[in-house]
């Protein structure tokens, strides 16, 4: 007797819900009346078997027959940082009896954000969420500073395009989230619902700490064209980034620095070190279980090649080829999935690359990759399910884990606590991955 709607945000409209009217007598029923309890004045908007309307009279519903009413809503701005509950209701006549149906949904205002430019230093703080419909652009000279608590969301292939500065400062209660601007549970968990955040080749200084960035397209790109001798930087830590429909982080001649990094379920690589860059991953888990039902995945969780190829205005294939790594360290991290090859290490000319895998869960299929002779992979485990606890959101390790007390304590040091804030300290070695697991003498 009543239809909700998931959380909605002020001025956009909601998904379509519906229901049926259902005449389950061998006699034609009458229903002298169906109107909107609002009327004009309702958020709310139906339309009975095909028609829209406030209120529609003198309809007919034969025996086992029924008919479909459609409702939607679009919601005013409320003023409040709260979320508002607001109620309607369809009414029924027949016969003289009167029947309704509620309608609920809960209302929550955002900072909508259409084709935005930041030209000048600015600061997002926690409150309403942000709303980006189209794209949000940082200037080459300004920096973006959110806030720890701040909630944004992207509409469909709406972007975040830095040629200056980011700075993302979440703390472990309050993370800064990124995520589709589509609420209802259904998806929850659907990749693709937006597209990327980018930086670009003259971005620098930039920093995600303690984030949850969910259900786009590529996570982060952030990449510089080998001509034009720039490499934009990250650090990067305490961060989730799941179920993106292509890359969790792809970086071509880039600066990446990250810690108690967590990528996972992702359409193609978890991460991506393309051509040349500098590169240091500790404690982290890249970790793809990307469901079959959605695509099929051809890319390892994490993939390093000196080359990489993209189109021209034609769209012929330009292959780079013969770029050089500064560093790609791995250091106490897990590389792991439902693939046979989950780490592929390739040189377009085969040249020896310039990379430390040391002490990580692997899945390296040794006709691919002949990890036992190769001198910078060390120390490692391989083809042992990390056995996680929480697939496929977070990752936890079970007590039976074979990557608990399996990292290296001099790699942890700089990266004392977890990505919860436990110790790694405090036993006798730090476990692979971003998450120390706490229990028993583990």
């Amino acid at each position: 007797d009543t239809l909700f709607f998931d959380t909605v945000f002020t001025t956009v409209g909601t998904t379509t819900e519906v229901f049926k009217v259902k005449n389950p007598h061998k006699q034609f029923i009458r229903i002298d009346d169906i109107r909107l309890a609002g009327g004009a004045f309702s958020v709310f908007r139906i339309n009975v078997d095909g028609v829209s309307g406030l209120r529609f009279s003198d309809l007919e519903l034969a025996p086992r027959d029924s008919m479909f009413v459609f409702v939607e809503a679009t919601l005013d701005p409320n003023d409040s940082d709260d979320i508002l509950r607001i109620q309607d209701s369809i009414v029924f006549e027949a016969n003289g009896n009167v029947q309704d149906v509620d309608l609920i949904a809960w209302g929550q205002d955002v900072h909508m954000i259409g084709e935005e430019t930041i030209n000048q230093n600015t600061t997002w703080e926690a409150g309403k969420p942000y709303l980006i419909i189209d794209y949000l652009y940082v200037d080459s000279l300004a920096l973006l500073t959110i806030d720890p608590g701040v909630k944004v969301y992207l509409h469909k292939d709406a972007l975040i395009y830095v040629d200056g500065s980011l700075q993302v400062n979440g703390t472990l209660e309050e993370p800064v989230s990124f995520g589709g601007d589509r609420l209802e549970e259904f998806y929850e968990h659907l990749p693709g619902q937006w597209g990327l955040i980018y930086f670009t080749e003259s971005s620098h200084s930039n920093r995600i700490s303690h984030a949850e960035i969910r259900n786009g397209t590529i996570g982060i790109l952030i990449s510089a064209r080998p001509e034009s001798g720039l490499m934009p930087d990250l650090q990067i830590d305490n961060t989730l980034i799941n179920r993106m429909s292509s890359s969790g982080i792809y970086a071509l001649n880039a600066a990446v620095s990250a810690e108690n990094l967590v990528v996972g379920d992702c359409g193609g690589s978890c991460v991506s070190l393309n051509y040349g860059g500098d590169y240091y991953f500790t404690h982290c888990t890249l970790a793809n279980y990307w469901p079959q039902g959605f695509s099929a995945r051809r890319l390892p969780a994490l993939w390093l090649a000196d080359y990489f190829g993209t189109y021209d205005e034609d769209g012929n294939l330009v292959l780079y080829t013969g770029g050089e790594f500064n560093n790609a360290v791995i250091e106490n991290s897990i590389i792991y999935g439902s693939k046979a090859m989950e780490l592929l290490i390739e040189s377009y000319d085969n040249l020896q690359l310039n990379y430390l895998i040391d002490y990580c869960l692997t899945r390296i299929h040794e006709d691919s990759l002949g990890y036992l002779e190769d001198p910078l992979i060390t120390n490692i485990i391989n083809n042992e399910e990390p056995l996680f606890d929480s697939i496929p959101v977070i990752y936890e390790l079970d007590s039976l884990s074979p990557a608990i007390d399996a990292g290296f304590p001099a790699h942890a040091t700089g990266v004392p606590f977890d990505k919860n804030g436990n110790s790694r300290l405090d036993d006798a070695a730090p476990d692979m991955g971003a998450y120390e697991w706490i229990g028993g003498d583990g």
